[in-house]
């Protein structure tokens, strides 16, 4: 970022239970100091991608940029992690903006759930029983019945997740859109989602849902026995992650289409 000056950076480090990540902030803060995340320029997140996103959660009103290092296991959201010049990376750093997702979901008895999703919001069979979904897109029904063990949307930036694990499209950044795609379809078997626009709204309906229950999450909100799930992007919400020069974030997700 060309507007940080390395010499004025205050920093907040915050890390995970893991003992490598607060290992790593006890050495890193005895040499870079440390800030309170309200009075920091960057917080610099030390873990894997669940902390990160625990981390962006927290920040969500501060629009204050999010430097991850990984400290945990996968990592796709977080630099390497190097105690070496990190107030110059951090000033080269790139940034990424990313729009969560609003997740409304509507319980058996009538109650009203919100819920923020930076990656997914995703809908799963709570028993053995498969799931009966029906699809609206912008208050149209687009599929009468989805049987499948649930059903998610994904933003750009969550679209290598889950939504990639259940074979969903990598979606770059700016492309705006969202990833539509079924758990486990068995009927229509060969459906394999919809790219929708970042716009629309989608609405899941959950048919015989006494006998075939379902859950609905919103990254760190679970709701059970949903009867409703609406879900669309919040522009109103604007979220920067930090990658190092040339390790941007549509780098990574442009290597992740080619890899083997």
């Amino acid at each position: 970022m060309s507007d940080l000056d390395p010499d004025t950076l205050r920093l907040a480090f915050v890390a995970s239970d893991w003992p490598e990540a607060q290992d790593a902030r006890r050495r890193l803060t005895a040499t870079y100091g440390d800030r309170p995340e309200e009075e920091a320029d960057i917080v610099v997140a030390l873990g894997g991608d669940g902390f990160m996103l625990e981390t962006l959660h927290r920040n969500l009103g501060a629009q204050r940029p999010i430097y991850g290092m990984n400290r945990g296991s996968v990592g796709f959201l977080m630099n390497d992690y190097d105690e070496h010049n990190l107030l110059g990376r951090i000033a080269g750093a790139e940034q990424a903006i990313i729009h969560p997702l609003s997740m409304t979901a509507i319980d058996a008895v009538g109650g009203e759930h919100r819920g923020l999703a930076i990656n997914d919001v995703s809908l799963l069979r709570s028993t053995r029983q498969a799931a009966k979904l029906r699809i609206l897109i912008d208050g149209r029904v687009r599929m009468d019945e989805l049987i499948c063990d649930g059903a998610l949307v994904a933003t750009p930036a969550g679209s290598t997740a889950y939504n990639l694990s259940a074979h969903g499209p990598i979606i770059p950044l700016d492309a705006q859109v969202l990833a539509l795609t079924p758990i486990s379809a068995f009927r229509p078997r060969r459906w394999r989602g919809a790219l929708l626009s970042h716009q629309a709204r989608v609405s899941f309906e959950i048919l015989d849902a006494v006998k075939r229950p379902v859950s609905a999450v919103a990254d760190n909100v679970e709701v059970r026995n949903v009867m409703r799930v609406d879900v669309m992007e919040d522009r109103t919400i604007s979220l920067a992650i930090l990658f190092d020069a040339g390790r941007s974030l549509e780098e990574r997700m442009l290597a992740e289409q080619f890899a083997a």
